[in-house]
């Protein structure tokens, strides 16, 4: 899953939200040196990832993209189902999407001294360009994807992957749908052994 899935699965508390925010870019157990709460967000971010890669959902999405995609198809997945969760957030949330984000962004700025090196760099295009806000839209996909691209040095090609979600709109969607449906639950579960495991 990609940012907002992210956050949005991590709850309500504001350490394991930065812990899981910043999770891909903690390798191994250096997760430990933060604090308890943290790693309790890095380590639900795993889980989350590890659920999500093996879910035979996921890999029919992936599956659809992968002969033009190679292994890019897992971060277009990723971003594409980012796009139908802020394109539905009201299914999911009271909060609307655009309070719910500026309340994360505000998040980021207080805690920016524990954030790592890679966060600060990516956080100034994160908020000039309202990613989270921009995923709801096909557009705001299509702009996310052609960044991506370039990061890649235009080897990914996954800024025409806003081609086949046109194309497969409503598959895409039903994926995310019912996948979504098994995630939440599971998350919530995971999130619970381990905030008992950190306070045994």
């Amino acid at each position: 899953m990609n940012f907002l899935a992210h956050i949005y699965l991590s709850g309500n508390d504001k350490d394991i939200i930065i812990g899981n925010f910043i999770a891909d870019g903690i390798k191994g157990n250096s997760y430990q040196k933060y604090p308890p709460k943290i790693q309790i967000g890095i380590l639900l971010h795993r889980e989350i990832d590890t659920f999500t890669d093996a879910h035979p959902i996921v890999r029919k999405s992936t599956k659809r993209l992968h002969e033009r995609y190679g292994h890019y198809s897992g971060i277009i997945v990723d971003i594409l189902y980012d796009h139908f969760l802020a394109k539905n957030w009201v299914v999911y949330s009271q909060v609307p999407l655009d309070e719910f984000v500026q309340e994360f962004y505000a998040l980021l700025k207080e805690n920016h001294e524990i954030l790592p090196a890679r966060i600060h760099r990516m956080m100034p295009y994160m908020f000039s360009d309202n990613w989270l806000l921009s995923y709801a839209t096909i557009p705001g996909i299509s702009k996310i994807l052609y960044q991506m691209n370039y990061r890649t040095k235009n080897k990914s090609k996954m800024n025409l992957a806003v081609e086949e979600l046109n194309k497969f709109y409503s598959d895409f969607e039903k994926e995310f749908t019912d996948f979504f449906n098994e995630l939440i639950p599971f998350s919530q579960q995971k999130l619970k052994e381990l905030c008992a495991q950190f306070s045994s």
